[in-house]
């Protein structure tokens, strides 16, 4: 359950789009700069806004879960054919919906966003009750209906912001989970720190899929395994964060389909943890990385 997370209308501006912005004098930039930190300041106090409705209703399913998943342009075709068909077929595995009756009340509650840019999120499921393998087929058949339609610029602010507004109308539940996939650091929006620092505050665990095929990976610059080690430093946190590491298309509907488990039973059903980490101590820089066009 959310702990003082708000529920309100967010905030997105145009400015902040990467394609978007251009090389400016000093004293605009630093005016640009005055507005864009006046846009997160206002995004931020929202987050930190009490909700006492929310706090006190009871809860209906053991877990809210929204699935975040990447379709920037730095996605392959096969690596976005992957992902989407990774959460069809998980949806539908016995080990998935075993884990979904493990919980105190036998249902969990899932929503599923594709996201880009700070102004690009689709809401393809909205919430879904699953309490029986029929609602999670139906959910998956939903999903693979859904066309794939990729956008520029990688904004994880801009997914958790989005991910937020869904959880306005999320029924209740005992956990709060946001899964972010993705390929890459935030690149565009609003600085990712503090929003995630926000949701943490919350209460809510932010899980990861770090998606590293080295074939179609354009971060070797920052050598082996970055884009695990940034969602390591950068994304994941709140209580028992994990990410789930795909390094190989053989493995991206294993890694999905454990994800899942892990996140709706809580580490309390078996399964295979080759593909997974815990926090390291490995550090990595969260904030300068700068803009990659077309990511």
């Amino acid at each position: 359950m959310r702990d003082g997370l708000a529920c309100s209308t967010l905030l997105f501006d145009d400015r902040l789009e990467a394609e978007n912005m251009v090389p400016a004098p000093r004293i605009a930039e630093r005016a640009e700069h005055e507005r864009t930190r006046g846009t997160l300041f206002a995004i931020l106090a929202s987050l930190a806004m009490p909700v006492p409705a929310a706090a006190e209703r009871t809860s209906s399913v053991d877990l809210e879960l929204v699935l975040c998943a990447d379709v920037s342009s730095s996605m392959s075709e096969e690596e976005l054919h992957l992902q989407r068909e990774g959460y069809v077929s998980a949806l539908r595995d016995p080990v998935v919906l075993r884990s979904i009756k493990s919980g105190r009340h036998g249902r969990i509650a899932l929503a599923y966003v594709e996201w880009a840019g700070p102004n690009y999120q689709r809401v393809l499921v909205p919430w879904t009750v699953i309490d029986t393998p029929s609602d999670a087929a139906a959910l998956a058949e939903a999903l693979r209906a859904q066309p794939i339609v990729r956008g520029r610029g990688t904004s994880i602010s801009g997914a958790l912001l989005a991910a937020d507004k869904l959880l306005a109308g999320a029924p209740a539940g005992d956990r709060t989970v946001i899964d972010v996939s993705g390929d890459g650091p935030n690149n565009a929006g609003l600085p990712l720190q503090p929003v995630h620092d926000a949701f943490i505050d919350a209460g809510v665990t932010i899980n990861g899929l770090a998606i590293s095929l080295h074939a179609a990976d354009t971060f070797d610059s920052f050598g082996p395994g970055y884009v695990e080690l940034y969602y390591e430093n950068c994304v994941i946190g709140g209580s028992g964060a994990f990410i789930a590491t795909v390094e190989n298309t053989a493995d991206f509907a294993k890694a999905i389909r454990n994800k899942l488990v892990n996140e709706i039973a809580g580490f309390s059903v078996s399964v295979q943890p080759a593909a997974f980490q815990i926090h390291s101590r490995r550090s990595v820089d969260c904030v300068s990385i700068g803009e990659a066009p077309g990511r």
